[in-house]
């Protein structure tokens, strides 16, 4: 089976595509916090993508599939954030996954094709207020993926998954009331919350061998509210 390394799959997002790969997939996970246990096809692996190394952590010698699902949700007004806030988002966000990318590059690269996924959000190709933070970070992400899917082509594939607010532990404070679950649920074309098995399923199809085509590109799973307007 192909090896699939993902860092943040303890929760959320990166938890669901952990149960969604493992049955055919050899699956590398990583958790901060959120102590796992290994089970079959999965082996977890406590790592800080802000302090740690890839290098105290066993990887097999070829790794076809790289998925960093780490990020925040902070949101207040822009003058309320502190420099250290934005620098400390962008090494969750951009600084943490590049460290990661040099540290496996060689064993992305002895596969036939490997597959990156990368994560951005709704806020970074549509004004919300109050989403400095976000905007900043995940813009930087999908910029970010572009220079990488030239640069890796065509032995590596860079693509990101743009989802607008999806129900998950991350999220769980925009969404802890029905008058906030009402209001999220109207702004969206397709009047439902993103559930993780919305996400997880295109991070499974950019994984896979189908999606060989498909490089350099941000795929928004986010109920149409970025495109639509009714």
């Amino acid at each position: 089976m192909k090896n699939i390394l993902i860092i943040g799959g303890s929760s959320g997002i990166g938890k669901a595509l952990v149960e969604k790969l493992k049955n055919n997939y050899n699956i590398i996970s990583t958790y901060k916090s959120n102590q796992q246990t290994d089970a079959t096809n999965v082996c977890y692996h406590e790592f800080d993508v802000k302090t740690d190394s890839m290098s105290d952590i066993p990887l097999p010698d070829v790794i076809h599939g790289l998925v960093y699902c780490p990020g925040s949700i902070n949101l207040k007004p822009f003058h309320r954030y502190s420099e250290d806030e934005i620098i400390e988002d962008i090494k969750l966000n951009v600084t943490g996954f590049l460290k990661v990318l040099q540290e496996v590059r060689k064993s992305l690269l002895k596969s036939e094709q490997a597959s990156i996924v990368l994560f951005s959000s709704v806020a970074a190709s549509l004004g919300f207020p109050f989403h400095t933070q976000v905007s900043i970070s995940k813009g930087a992400i999908e910029a970010l993926a572009k220079t990488l899917a030239a640069e890796l082509a065509p032995k590596v594939r860079v693509n990101v998954v743009a989802p607008s607010i999806t129900l998950t532990p991350l999220s769980e404070h925009l969404l802890n009331n029905e008058k906030k679950i009402e209001n999220s649920i109207a702004r969206h074309p397709l009047k439902k919350i993103g559930d993780v098995n919305d996400i997880v399923n295109m991070v499974s199809f950019l994984i896979d061998d189908k999606s060989q085509w498909i490089t350099g590109q941000t795929l928004k799973v986010d109920g149409g509210i970025s495109n639509l307007k009714i």
